[in-house]
């Protein structure tokens, strides 16, 4: 890939979001900040644009893509949103939840943002920034997270520099990211809700919403992003549930166990999942051979913590 210059801007200078929406007209990528982490955007209405999106990133083409869009009235345009969809939008957009839904009839999308699925995954981001840069486009952009396909997942600007710096030609600056890790991706087909990827909205809070059980994914097909058996991967090996670290390891803490660095002195899950991908990045620059990380339990925001530690952990490559 030919090397560019990165041009990074405040996101909050004058100009920045027109700047983005020029770039992503001419058919361009650019790294945004939203709540959860920085996506690598591109208008997702040009399937050329969007292949960029895989060979910056190095991403399998098979991995779908989330569209993100500024409301519920610009998803109905993409997508069929039933009664369920409809309540789950109204009660947590904007926010880190993504639906996976039925794809409208000539809808425009170019199937490589969906991998040729006959579903496609929707989300109203929280940030200011990047639902302004969709409304004045005026149609959803097409945003994974804004690194190298499999590696931690950026929660600054600096984090896409380190990873896309000379790939992309506008990195919006917007600070750290608030949540810290990917949405909650479920998936419903009539009444049925299936969680795809865990996150900080919890099972538990979809199934209050909703009235109905949340059940488990089909782990034999890649049906939404997140679902590669490694992801989210240091440069060092990964072990988890450590409760001490050995000479050759730096130990993540987390609650009692306190280590070289600590996901949270005091077990917040919240803590815990916003710092997760910073303090991984951070034990990696420390250089040694593994990370070791403690315990979190399996429950609420715990489940996507540890679905992102279990995925950092695997055999790469798989």
């Amino acid at each position: 890939m030919t090397t560019i210059v990165s041009q990074i801007v405040s996101a909050n200078e004058d100009g920045a979001i027109h700047q983005a929406v020029e770039q992503l007209i001419a058919g361009n990528l650019v790294a945004l900040p939203t709540e959860t982490v920085y996506g690598l955007a591109a208008d997702a209405l040009s399937d050329a644009a969007v292949q960029q999106i895989y060979t910056t990133k190095g991403r399998p083409v098979g991995n779908p893509l989330i569209c993100h869009v500024a409301s519920i009235a610009m998803a109905d345009k993409y997508v069929v949103v039933n009664t369920i969809a409809k309540k789950l939008m109204k009660k947590y957009w904007p926010g880190p939840l993504t639906l996976v839904l039925p794809q409208r009839e000539n809808n425009a999308i170019p199937a490589t943002v969906s991998a040729g699925l006959q579903t496609l995954a929707v989300r109203c981001p929280a940030s200011d920034i990047t639902k302004s840069i969709i409304a004045e486009l005026g149609r959803p952009i097409a945003a994974p997270s804004a690194n190298a396909s499999g590696k931690l997942s950026p929660t600054s600007a600096a984090d896409v520099v380190e990873s896309l710096g000379g790939k992309v030609p506008l990195i919006l600056d917007g600070g750290e990211t608030s949540i810290g890790i990917e949405s909650t991706i479920i998936g419903i087909a009539g009444s049925n809700i299936t969680l795809l990827r865990p996150g900080t909205i919890t099972i538990d809070e979809i199934s209050e919403t909703t009235g109905l059980p949340v059940l488990d994914r089909d782990e034999t097909q890649i049906t939404a992003p997140g679902q590669l058996k490694s992801h989210y991967a240091p440069n060092a090996a990964v072990r988890l549930n450590a409760t001490s670290k050995e000479p050759t390891e730096t130990l993540i803490g987390f609650g009692e166990i306190t280590g070289d660095f600590t996901l949270s002195a005091s077990g917040n899950l919240a803590e815990a999942a916003q710092n997760l991908f910073a303090l991984l990045r951070k034990a990696d620059a420390a250089g040694t051979a593994t990370i070791a990380v403690a315990p979190i339990p399996q429950f609420g925001i715990g489940l996507a913590i540890n679905d992102r530690l279990k995925r950092a952990a695997a055999p790469r490559g798989l």
